[in-house]
């Protein structure tokens, strides 16, 4: 009796099976780099600059994440899972919300430097907590697009967007952190010095913000009849 020849050789290769490891240290180190942008240390020091205990201001960094993180994942997964588009225009306006967010943050700094200003009245954690959304809501189209081009499993590219929101979330606890402890030290030793901490951070927050407002106003063409929009 002649048996048929083994069937192995024409059952084709699967693809190889995706190693989420790697996948996920590399979202959780990009995070951790997302937290150090310009624009998201000014926008938090700005907030953090009239807490002097740094244990405050680290939570301040962890609020502000978790906004970030909410619609990073919200509009990223969105982007991933049902193939949003996002509009040249609509995506400007998205990223002038954050100029709008600095310049209003720095002015709240800059119109509280009477000598009586509570100081240690609490952080403002529910200000850090929308910056944050509006933060996170500038780059989810960028981040999300990035993951794409990579990672074709859906399922994964939003796990890849959650812990890259953990690792923001964790860098800018970190940022804050730093930030707080040379303040307090400078604070218990220098009785002005709160007041030029809020003065500087708030010149620096409305500085940027009036700069990336023209920016994305002009040189981009938000207000402009073309708009040039590159997620970043």
């Amino acid at each position: 009796m002649i048996r048929d020849p083994p069937r192995c050789s024409t059952v084709r290769s699967e693809e190889p099976l995706l190693d989420p490891l790697p996948l996920l240290g590399l979202g959780l180190l990009l995070g951790l780099r997302h937290a150090a942008d310009p624009d998201h240390v000014v926008a938090v020091t700005a907030i953090a600059a009239r807490t002097r205990r740094v244990a405050p201001a680290t939570l301040l960094g962890m609020v502000w994440g978790l906004g970030h993180t909410l619609t990073l994942f919200g509009v990223g997964a969105g982007i991933i899972l049902f193939n949003w588009a996002i509009p040249p225009r609509i995506g400007l306006a998205m990223e002038f919300c954050v100029a709008l967010a600095l310049v209003v943050v720095g002015l709240l700094n800059l119109s509280r430097q009477g000598p009586r200003a509570p100081d240690s009245s609490g952080p403002p954690a529910r200000r850090a907590f929308v910056v944050g959304l509006v933060h996170g809501l500038a780059g989810s189209a960028a981040v999300a697009l990035l993951v794409l081009a990579t990672v074709h499993n859906p399922l994964w590219a939003c796990g890849y967007l959650l812990v890259f929101g953990l690792g923001t979330l964790v860098g800018m606890a970190c940022v804050t952190a730093s930030f707080a402890a040379p303040v307090a030290a400078a604070a218990h030793r220098w009785r002005g010095a709160g007041h030029v901490i809020r003065f500087s951070t708030g010149t620096l927050s409305v500085a940027l913000g009036v700069w990336l407002a023209y920016r994305i106003g002009w040189h981009d063409g938000l207000f402009l009849a073309v708009p040039h929009w590159i997620p970043r």
